[in-house]
């Protein structure tokens, strides 16, 4: 799977990212990890995106002891990680209720946790997870900075944030925000209307789409939206002598999109990476996009 630029100032990164934002508690085994990591990177993925709080604040420290062990090059690998999200957890008991962090004591510490949970000296995209509306964006900003010119981060990204809080950060930014984590796929085409797909391509970016088959919806869903996507991916997959995940993966990149699998089922991250495969012709993408939309 050839790399690709994540933006004009971003990383090179694999066209499709792994991320454990699907994780839960009890799936963040030793076995498992191995396994998904390992499929990845046999596919072509070599870029993988955590979070702080990830499988119960876990995902991080156990990917970092798989690659310590596995013997994978750091510089192999295009490491996301962000924080701004607090979940309560008996891990932290200090968190009553589920908030928004994006102070500096707040980044610094979660950097500082993630370099050392993923037993590297540098992240390659540091995002803020969410905009919190309490803290002080030229502090924050100014922290990122920071961090960026110690070395300890190389970029820096947002997760959901709106074209007004994107801009609402990049006024207090002397550096580039390379991307923008956003919900889209076939059954949440949303962002094309409030516009996170315009701004993100305005700023020379790839939009970054998270569930990229809407967790599973598309492929088991039994509501009339997701059977009358599925019916028309399947007519195009035999079409394509493909998976119809894969055409709907296809579709995505077929806009410039890269998808962000969060799924633990390897027949879907197969059929998720042969998306890349498929040439979709333009009336076909139309098409879709007016089925997913019932037009």
């Amino acid at each position: 799977m050839e790399k690709i630029y994540l933006s004009d100032s971003g990383p090179k990164v694999s066209p499709a990212i792994y991320g454990f934002y699907r994780w839960e508690e009890k799936e963040v085994t030793v076995s498992r990890m191995e396994r998904i990591v390992q499929l990845c990177l046999e596919q072509g993925i070599n870029t993988f995106d955590h979070g702080d709080t990830y499988g119960g604040y876990a995902c991080e420290d156990l990917f970092g002891q798989v690659i310590k062990q596995s013997g994978i090059k750091r510089e192999d690998l295009v490491l996301f990680t962000k924080c701004g999200i607090n979940l309560p957890h008996a891990s932290h008991p200090e968190y009553r209720v589920k908030h928004f962090d994006t102070s500096r004591e707040h980044i610094i510490h979660s950097v500082e946790n993630s370099l050392r949970k993923l037993r590297t000296d540098y992240i390659d995209v540091f995002l803020l997870n969410q905009l919190d509306p309490l803290s002080n964006l030229e502090e924050t900003a100014i922290t990122l900075e920071k961090l960026k010119d110690s070395g300890k981060i190389k970029n820096v990204g947002v997760v959901n944030f709106s074209v007004f809080q994107h801009q609402l950060l990049s006024a207090y930014l002397r550096i580039p925000v390379v991307t923008n984590h956003i919900e889209l796929n076939l059954l949440n085409t949303a962002a094309f209307d409030n516009g996170q797909v315009d701004y993100i391509k305005q700023k020379y970016m790839r939009p970054l789409a998270t569930s990229p088959l809407a967790e599973g919806e598309i492929a088991n869903s039994i509501e009339k939206t997701p059977l009358r996507v599925r019916a028309k991916l399947e007519e195009l997959a035999a079409r394509y002598n493909t998976h119809f995940e894969s055409v709907a993966t296809a579709w995505l990149f077929r806009l410039g999109a890269l998808p962000l699998v969060g799924t633990t089922n390897e027949d879907r991250i197969r059929n998720i990476v042969a998306g890349f495969n498929i040439s979709l012709d333009r009336q076909d993408w139309y098409e879709l996009y007016a089925v997913s939309r019932n037009e």
